[in-house]
Parts: C-alpha cells; structure tokens; sequence
C-alpha cells in the first residue's frame, strides 16, 4: 500500500512511521507542517528510504492537499496531525480549534472528493482513519472520590460507546473533529474509522510532555512540577504498542467502527513521577534523592481526575494487545532518553522555551 500520513514528524506520527518502513513493505509520504512539535529528526534514517517521501504542508491548506492526493494517490490516509498539548489550548484555543477542526474538514471534503475519482476496488479498500484521544469521553469515577467508597474494585472503563464529555478546547476540538469523520461517512459514503488512544510515553516525545519533562527537569535539577496531590489516573500507552495498533486497525479495522486502544497501565501522575526519580536514581546517581525535587503546583483548569481504557474489542475482533508493560516500558524511556540528550538539545533550542508546566499530553 501507499499511505498518506498527516502529522508524521510528531511523536506518535513518526513511531508509526518508523514501524511501516522497517517492518512492513507499504510506502509513506509524510504530511508535515512542522510546527514547534513536528521535527524531522523524529525520522533518522527515513530520508534515504525509497519509500519514504515527504510534504512540509498545512492541513488547512486545500488546494495542496488536493495537488498531493492527485500526485501520491495513496490507497489509505492516516490522519493524526492535531495540535495536542491541553495547557496550550487553554492559553489560546484559536489554533486548536483552526487546526483540529477546520484542518480535518478540509482533510476530509478533499479526501472526499479524492476518493470518488478512484477505480471501484482501490474505492473499495480505501479507508480514512482518523486517530483521536481518550480525552474526548472527559474523566472517569476516582477511587480516592469520598463518595466511591462502596464501588468495587472494578471501577468503569472507557468503551467505544461511552459518550463524549470533553473538558478542554483541546478535547473539545477533537471530539469535534471525531464528529467531522463519522458525518463524512454516514453522509458521503467515505470509508472511515476512529481510533482513541490513552496517554502516550516513549521516544521522541516532545520535551513539554509529562515523561521526558520529568527526565530532564530531574538531570537538570529543577523542580518537578505535578498538578495538585498528581492523584489524577492515567492509562499510559507506550508509542511503539500504539503505532503497531494503528497499523492493524487500518488493516483489519472495519469502517465505520471505532477502537479504544490503552496500555492496560493505570497510573497515578504521582507514582509515574516516583517511578522516573527511582529509574533515575539508579542509572544516575546522585546524593539528593531526584524525589526531593518535586514540586505540587496548583491544578489545572477543568483537570479530569481519571482515564482508563478498555481495548477489549480491538483486541478480541482484530487481534492486537499492547507488548510492553508500563515498568518495562517506562525503562526504555528514560534509558533513550540518556541516549539521546543531544537530540533533546536540538529540540528545546528551536526557538522553544520549555513552560514551567507540562503534566498532562
């Protein structure tokens, strides 16, 4: 196959990326803006594949949009270029309103249009995933709500049929744009699918991200910044698992249907960040202990206390389960991380100045 893939040079876009060209045989051409979290050398290696092209385009740019489908004329379309970062979309929601939702209407209406000039069994087997959060569904009972005492161990889980509540302009946004998508399909035929994911954490995440800001606060010695008590629960996803999920919903997934995907690793933020000091205190040490750097700072805005997937059905119709656990995945983490602090170098000196917070995506 030859896919278009939307927002490749970000994080969980170049895993993917980096996934089909070394262990598949599909082509790729890369839609990239390249905005502060979009960089190139999330990619090492891919220029030189033959397979591997790439386009610096805006999604809300139509005309270019129109002029790379009729030149690459992929048989798939991943969409997962998004602006992403909670924090930033409560400063200033313009952008993730203007991306995320005007950006995946002008993805779609051209897609659309693309879609119905092509031979009936390439139209057949075309598909659009669009790659959405777990955050469009809002939060989740607490075990620690005063008034959750009596509810069992098992407490509810995010499912495909959970309805949206979204908290942020962020979330807001891309439950707005999930909404786009399925219209598409229930109104022009376009054959699409959703995927939601829970948090991801692994290599190349950008530096304001919870995980790597964590890292390299701690080898900083700076504070450790954590919203409120850091009880807020998250479902962490490591890129890799999510990137081998994507591949296989877009294969075997059916349109129309959504995917929970998760990493079966509820968390507290705090214990994450407990874990990250313990890791580092091991491969680094240092006489203070990295926990004494943590740092409670007032809650975000409208913060959801709980997220937790359930990706019992991706895993019972299409056959994926996540591989690594959170303690094995958390390790890769950090020791990539110590691998490559040029890399991190490189990113924080491109005009970015790393904000004071950074808990959540």
């Amino acid at each position: 196959m030859k896919l278009l893939i939307t927002g490749g040079a970000g994080f969980i876009g170049s895993a993917l990326i980096r996934y089909i060209i070394s262990e598949t045989t599909d082509e790729v051409v890369n839609v990239d803006k390249l905005t502060y979290a979009g960089n190139l050398e999330n990619l090492p290696g891919m220029s030189q594949s033959g397979r591997y092209s790439f386009e610096q385009v805006d999604i809300c740019d139509d005309s270019e949009i129109r002029r790379i489908l009729n030149q690459y004329q992929p048989d798939s379309i991943i969409h997962l270029a998004a602006e992403s970062h909670v924090d930033r979309s409560i400063d200033g929601p313009a952008g993730f309103i203007e991306t995320n939702i005007v950006g995946t209407y002008t993805l779609l209406e051209a897609t659309r249009h693309y879609w119905q000039t092509l031979e009936e069994e390439r139209k057949l087997n075309f598909r659009f995933h669009h790659v959405s959060t777990d955050e469009v569904y809002g939060d989740l009972p607490h075990p620690h709500d005063s008034d959750n005492d009596d509810i069992p161990c098992a407490l509810p889980m995010f499912t495909e049929s959970t309805p949206y509540k979204p908290s942020s302009p962020y979330s807001a946004s891309k439950a707005s744009s999930d909404h786009l998508v399925r219209a598409w399909r229930r109104t022009y035929g376009l054959p699409t699918l959703v995927t939601n994911c829970s948090n991801n954490y692994g290599p190349y995440h950008f530096p304001e991200k919870f995980v790597p800001l964590m890292i390299l606060n701690a080898l900083e010695g700076k504070p450790l910044p954590i919203y409120g008590k850091g009880d807020q629960v998250r479902d962490w996803l490591y890129v890799e698992d999510h990137a081998r999920a994507l591949y296989t919903a877009l294969n075997k997934g059916a349109p129309g249907e959504t995917y929970n995907i998760g990493g079966h690793n509820e968390k507290q933020n705090i214990e994450v960040l407990h874990t990250i000091c313990k890791i580092l205190q091991q491969l680094c040490p240092q006489k203070k202990d990295y926990r004494d750097l943590i740092t409670h700072v007032q809650d975000r805005p409208g913060h959801d206390r709980r997220y937790a997937i359930d990706s019992t059905k991706i895993q019972r119709e299409l056959g994926w389960a996540p591989k690594e656990t959170f303690e094995t995945g958390i390790q890769k983490t950090i020791e990539w991380y110590l691998k490559n602090l040029d890399w991190c170098r490189r990113v924080q000196s491109k005009g970015y100045k790393r904000e004071r917070l950074g808990v959540k995506k």
